[in-house]
């Protein structure tokens, strides 16, 4: 077995300076040594002996003892230990040591042959205590310190806690400390602290009063356990908090007031009320409540902010011939909770508020009429004629039973109705027509004041809401979309969505029947109507043959549910799309243009001249017609005409007639050249009374010169048919319209 192994270690208390000491021994060990502690701030003198050691094998062999590490050579003291002359284990300390800056050092201790230099045998490690003595006294924080106490806090409760730092070794006396309450200012029987030894927890003993002590200063020593012992102390400032112990108290224990009836007011009546407690806390702010009287919510009360007391309202008119008086039970508490204390101890109480009474008086003033209903339904049928009663309004006057009431129209946007001044009573002067735009969802409001005769008059006001049951007076119409349609020339079979609407409702509404016209000309040659299924509202046109370019009317029938119906008119223009599936827009630049030009103004003037001419002629013109245009309807719609008089429009004549495409310089060549012709085959013979007048056509047969489209157009540009009313096609102009003097 290793000796070098087996060293073991043996720990003797260190011995007084100028004491001898003798190590044990033991068999096997070669180490021997001394326990080395020091004591903390020891005063010397230096050096001084800390404690001794050797090794067995110097028996045998001459030995040199070195020592190494902190304390020695190192951090963090060097210079600290030192060995006598390196010949023997004596160690000595040089200064003194502070336990609270190193408590213990790790020393290396080596035995070297003194001959050769080598490590006879393996290093001592040990350990040098340092030894604690009671240098520190407790320290606080800080030297003062400000609290705040609520005068509600209950006894034995803790309110603040001390804590201190003792730098001596830990769970030692040294370190230990114990809190004391030196004094307390001022000293009061029922009003005190306490300060718990150990913990340093501060209690209350006792009720606190704010109106007695608001403030208390308490001096609180810190002592430890250490011989001897060392403190120090502290001083807390309690702020004591008001609360509330105090309960408020009204002025007065009852109030009067006089109230006029149907009036709205805020702040009726002031209710100052008395606290003992701090101003603008919780423990003095107030709360009021109508505890008593108020069941119809005609009142309010509130807090005035700045003063404390409480503000009655009139939040709701009061009436006087419901009730004449009112009394009011308004109790007041503290925003905070009441509290007593009774022999140092928190009691609770009973009865945390105080109450008075208001009574109210009220005021008779004069009240407005008022309606039986305010508001009534009356049903009539749409289309009503005058003289019929709708009903009657009924209103009293809740002052007198006697009194006059007048009753005024005040609302009525058609003026279909009259009321009677002194019956209510009304009464249609004019029919009644459901789809007026005033009408809102079949209600017409009819709206009626009534008038007392007190001082001043009052008015009320009553509603009549007019009922009209629908009746089927209208005939469903085209949509205003499906009015004028547009289509390619090349799509000429696709058909065309046309809707109708009809002002009525259900049953006198959709769905609706579309039929053609048939009695207009080959209209149902060119198109075809269906009736979409399913929808009740809409129907498909088509077109059944290929016709050129141009705007062509297409008449039909729509009739509704129960087969009112009427005529109407679908304005369908063939273009030409080269760009693609929308029609190309017409340039009206050239004839702009050409209205406005001198030419033209001029060529206008004398057109309305001559038209003017040409239909006095017809009627009673001397001169022989020579031709006449034929009454009849032609290709049917090739023509826009206007519905009501049936005349073409000279617009759209113009654009079918006039090429586009000429100049205008031979445009107005053609025009001025036509013009002449006609004006030279008009021969009227001034002052020739040699004839009577002949009637051959009653008014209005003569329908081929009736606008100035008529007359504006080329002769290359007329129908067959249309040249066949003047006998040849060589004379266009002779197929104006005259009657002969003499029979034909």
């Amino acid at each position: 077995m290793d000796t070098r192994g087996c060293a073991w270690l043996l720990l003797l208390l260190s011995l007084p300076q100028g004491q001898s000491h003798q190590p044990l021994h033991r068999s096997k060990r070669r180490w021997v040594l001394t326990t080395l502690e020091l004591q903390e701030e020891d005063p010397g003198p230096f050096p001084k002996l800390v404690g001794e050691l050797f090794n067995n094998m110097s028996n045998n062999v001459s030995l040199i003892y070195l020592i190494r590490g902190p304390g020695v050579d190192e951090f963090p003291e060097i210079g600290l230990f030192s060995i006598e002359d390196h010949q023997s284990g004596k160690i000595y300390v040089h200064r003194p040591v502070d336990r609270e800056v190193t408590p213990s050092f790790m020393v290396h201790f080596d035995a070297v042959d003194r001959s050769t230099g080598k490590v006879v045998d393996e290093s001592l490690i040990f350990n040098i205590r340092i030894r604690d003595v009671n240098d520190h006294a407790p320290q606080f924080p800080e030297k003062e310190f400000n609290i705040s106490v609520k005068e509600s806090q209950a006894a034995g409760q803790p309110i603040f806690q001390l804590l201190t730092v003792d730098l001596d070794q830990e769970n030692t006396p040294n370190s230990q400390v114990l809190y004391f309450l030196v004094s307390q200012t001022p000293l009061l029987r029922e009003s005190g602290f306490r300060i718990d030894l150990i913990s340093g927890e501060v209690r209350l003993s006792g009720c606190l009063h704010y109106e007695t002590a608001p403030l208390f200063t308490l001096i609180v020593r810190a002592s430890d356990c250490g011989e001897p012992s060392l403190t120090s102390t502290a001083t807390i400032h309690v702020s004591v908090e008001d609360s509330n112990n105090h309960m408020p108290t009204f002025m007065e224990d009852r109030y009067e007031i006089r109230i006029s009836e149907g009036q709205v007011e805020q702040g009726v009546l002031y209710l100052p009320v008395q606290d003992g407690d701090s101003p603008f806390t919780p423990a003095w702010r107030t709360q009021f409540n109508i505890w008593d009287g108020n069941e119809e919510g005609h009142f309010d009360i509130v807090t005035d902010p700045e003063t404390n007391q409480g503000l009655l309202s009139i939040i709701k008119p009061l009436d006087y011939e419901s009730q004449v008086a009112h009394s009011l039970v308004v109790v007041v508490e503290n925003q905070e909770q009441l509290f007593v204390c009774t022999e140092g101890q928190l009691q609770p109480l009973r009865k945390a508020m105080a109450s008075t009474m208001v009574s109210v008086q009220v005021l008779d003033t004069n009240d407005p009429p008022a309606f039986h209903p305010q508001s009534f339904i009356v049903s009539e049928e749409d289309g009503a004629w005058p003289a019929i009663q709708l009903g009657y309004f009924n209103a009293t006057d809740p002052d007198r039973a006697d009194s006059q009431i007048r009753y005024k129209l005040v609302h009525d946007p058609e003026n279909w109705v009259t009321v009677d001044e002194k019956s209510g009573v009304v009464t249609t002067k004019k029919q009644i027509d459901r789809e007026s735009p005033h009408v809102n969802d079949s209600f017409y409001t009819i709206i009626v004041h009534a008038v007392d005769n007190g001082l001043p008059p009052l008015t009320g006001t009553g509603t009549l809401m007019l009922f009209l049951s629908d009746v089927n007076d209208n005939a469903p119409t085209l949509r205003p979309h499906s009015r004028h349609l547009e289509v390619c020339e090349s799509a000429g079979s696709q058909p065309l969505l046309i809707e109708a609407e009809d002002a009525d409702l259900d049953p006198y509404a959709d769905p609706f029947t579309f039929d053609l016209d048939n009695a207009q000309g080959d209209v149902e040659e060119t198109w075809m109507l269906r009736t979409k299924q399913g929808e009740g509202h809409s129907a498909e046109l088509t077109m059944l043959r290929s016709v050129p370019p141009g705007d062509y009317l297409v008449p039909l029938f729509i009739a509704d549910r129960q087969g009112l119906a009427q005529k109407q008119t679908v304005h369908v223009r063939i273009c030409s799309c080269r760009s693609g599936s929308e029609c190309e827009e017409p340039s009206d630049t050239w004839l702009l243009w050409w209205a406005l030009s001198p030419v033209g103004a001029a060529l206008m003037v004398l057109s309305a001249a001559l038209l003017c001419l040409l239909r006095c002629s017809c009627t009673f013109g001397p001169k022989r017609l020579r031709g006449f245009i034929p009454s009849d309807s032609g290709h049917q719609t090739l023509i826009v005409y206007n519905e009501e008089s049936k005349v073409p429009s000279a617009q759209v004549y113009l654009d079918r007639m006039v090429p586009r495409q000429q100049p205008l310089q031979l445009l107005e060549g053609r025009v001025v050249e036509a013009w002449s012709q006609k004006l030279q085959s008009i021969d009227v013979l001034e002052g020739d009374t040699g004839y009577l007048p002949h009637v051959y056509r009653e008014e209005g047969e003569c329908e081929g010169a009736e606008t100035l489209s008529s007359l504006t157009f080329l002769e290359q540009d007329l129908s067959p048919k249309l040249l066949g009313c003047s006998g040849s096609k060589s004379t266009p102009s002779e197929a104006m319209c005259f009657t002969s003097r003499v029979p034909s």
